[in-house]
Formats: structure tokens, sequence, C-alpha cells
């Protein structure tokens, strides 16, 4: 749980986003955004985490039942006219999207609905090529990477610093059968080679300059970012030079941006 004020909720809501929130509530208190999320039960994991971003954090311990709650609520996502995200315990809806992503978020980020998420599962749509090969950096639940996979990636690797991650990506992998094609690790950047034909990083603005100069080396054609709002991106992109933009995708404030060099 988080009290902040109002000007600062959105960093802090985006911030609970990419620890793996599956839903975030809001509520204004007087003066004050009070916010929360259900993050896991590993406590000394989430005080480390949590002390990555500059808010005065209070942690509680809530049913699980209660927690997820959301999960009734759950509705499939279309991405474009190609694509629907279905979350795995939805029964699937009768569409003629030719690709349907089962997901299941599990305790980390990435069920497919969140803007910055959409913005850059679109930009992937128009980008990925026959036998790329895809690095998904800050990976949740691996959407990104499988989609990728799913539009036609040869392979797709995934990163995070959440171990919950490595379980979930397997599952959704296997879910969409593309368990043989989608890796994932809690490597650091700096230990892995490259290049890859595409790397898509869907972090925050602050963490995506941490790792400009990795993200600038590892990436062989094109990077995609996100995370970003809408009106305040530009000393991000300033900081992946020489890369540069080629594409934005704008999605209800938010930004996914890609960039070639």
């Amino acid at each position: 749980m988080l009290s902040t004020h109002a000007e600062a909720a959105e960093l802090a809501a985006d911030a609970l986003w990419v620890l793996g929130a599956a839903a975030v509530v809001e509520e204004i208190v007087g003066d004050h955004v009070e916010l929360r999320a259900a993050l896991g039960d590993d406590e000394v994991l989430l005080r480390t985490l949590l002390s990555q971003f500059p808010f005065a954090w209070r942690l509680e311990w809530v049913d699980l039942a209660v927690a997820d709650t959301w999960r009734q609520f759950a509705e499939p996502i279309e991405v474009d006219a190609h694509m629907i995200i279905i979350p795995q315990w939805v029964e699937p809806p009768a569409t003629n999207h030719r690709i349907r992503l089962f997901i299941e978020p599990g305790a980390t980020f990435g069920l497919g609905n969140h803007p910055t998420t959409l913005g850059s599962l679109r930009l992937l749509g128009r980008l990925v090529r026959s036998d790329d090969t895809v690095l998904d950096v800050g990976t949740g639940s691996g959407v990104l990477a499988i989609s990728a996979v799913c539009r036609g990636a040869r392979t797709a690797h995934g990163t995070d610093i959440n171990p919950a991650s490595l379980g979930i990506v397997a599952l959704n992998a296997g879910f969409n059968e593309v368990d043989g094609r989608v890796t994932v690790s809690m490597e650091h950047l700096d230990d892995l080679v490259g290049p890859y034909s595409i790397v898509v990083a869907n972090i925050l603005a602050p963490v995506l300059i941490e790792l400009a100069e990795h993200l600038v080396r590892l990436t062989g054609r094109t990077l995609v970012i996100s995370g970003l709002l809408a009106d305040r991106y530009e000393h991000v992109v300033a900081a992946l030079a020489p890369l540069r933009i080629t594409a934005i995708e704008h999605v209800d404030g938010w930004v996914a941006i890609a960039l070639e060099r």
C-alpha cells in the first residue's frame, strides 16, 4: 500500500504494475491518493524491489482470495485485428482473430491490458519479421516475448528480476504451444551477448535510462521501449542515441516507441 500526492500517483501506480501487480486500486483520500496492489508473499524480495522506487511503501498481509477478486472481472483484450489476449481462466470467445494468446499473469506483470503493454504489442505486430530473434527486458508474464514468437519470430528470450517470472513464462509458453522457442532467465543485461533483431523493454523511464548502454548494444535492428508518458519521453530517447525514433504508438496517455539505427 502507498499514500502519495496526486501528481506522483501515476508514477507510483506504474511502479506497482512493473513489480507484478495484476490490479491496482486507487482511492482519493483528502489531498492524497492511496494505491493498493497484491505483489506476492516473499517479504524480503518485495522490500528489495520496492526500495528501487522513491516512495514510502507499507506492506500488509491480505487474504489471497480477496486479493484475487479482480479475476472475476477479467475479459479478453483485443490487441489489433490479428491478435486477441484471453485470460487463461476465461471462456474463449468466438473470434476471427488469427492469434489467440492465452495468458496467466500469476504474481507477475503482464496480462496485456495495461496501455504500455498494449502499445508494445501493437508495435511488435508491425515490426516482427520471420526468423527474428527477440529480447524482452522485464518480461513479467512473458506476454511480449510469446506474442513476438506467435507473430513469426524464431525465438524470444525474456529477462526479469522477479523470480516468479521463471515459472509463469514457461507456463504461458506452454499454453500457447511455443515452449520450445521462448526462454526466460534472471540474467543481467551485461551478461547477454546479442545482438537481437528486436529488443523490447516495457519498464520505467529511470530504468530505461540506467540500462540505455546495454539496450543500444543488444539491439540489432529495432528497440521498442514503453512505460513512458506521452508528454514525457524525450529524455529517455536522448539517452538511447544513436538510435532514432521510427514509430510511436499512443494508448491512453502512454506511448510505446520504436527506434532504429
